[in-house]
């Protein structure tokens, strides 16, 4: 068994990694970390497209999506689109502009996930997938119950 330091370091090392092939992909596009990281994420997560969203499931702060938000419409990359229901909801969507770093944002995610998962079966990456989900789900699950103790 992998003590929770272990666990918490391999999280931290694929993260790591991560960033860097963003840094990689805002160096080349001309972009702050954050606006690549805002790209990256409405490209990979269709439905999850505020940013609230991006707040909230990239752990970044309210104020640096914003900024890079702005940053990416003054840059012809990104809109805002109101939502039809709520007013107060305001939908990000990428632009036309922006679909050559969306197909590096591909390449490098394929590059990141060959690295990840070198040498995994496809039953053992079926298992990664499924304990992972059950990993996400009790830690979504570990939140809600200490919050309503707080």
């Amino acid at each position: 068994m992998t003590s929770n330091t272990d666990f918490l370091l391999g999280i931290r090392a694929a993260m790591k990694f991560q960033d860097s092939l963003l840094k990689q992909l805002s160096e080349t596009y001309g972009l702050t970390l954050i606006e690549a990281n805002v790209i990256t994420f409405l490209h990979n997560n269709p439905g999850k497209d505020t940013a609230a969203d991006i707040t909230e499931l990239r752990m970044l702060s309210k104020g640096n999506v914003s900024q890079a938000v702005e940053s990416l419409i003054q840059k012809e990359l990104l809109k805002r689109i109101p939502d039809l229901h709520d007013r107060r909801r305001i939908h990000l969507a990428l632009l036309p502009a922006s679909h050559s770093i969306t197909a590096d944002v591909d390449t490098l995610m394929d590059e990141y996930r060959g690295y990840l998962f070198q040498g995994f079966s496809k039953e053992e990456f079926a298992c990664y997938q499924i304990l992972s989900k059950r990993l996400m789900e009790n830690a979504k699950n570990a939140m809600k119950g200490r919050s309503t103790h707080e």
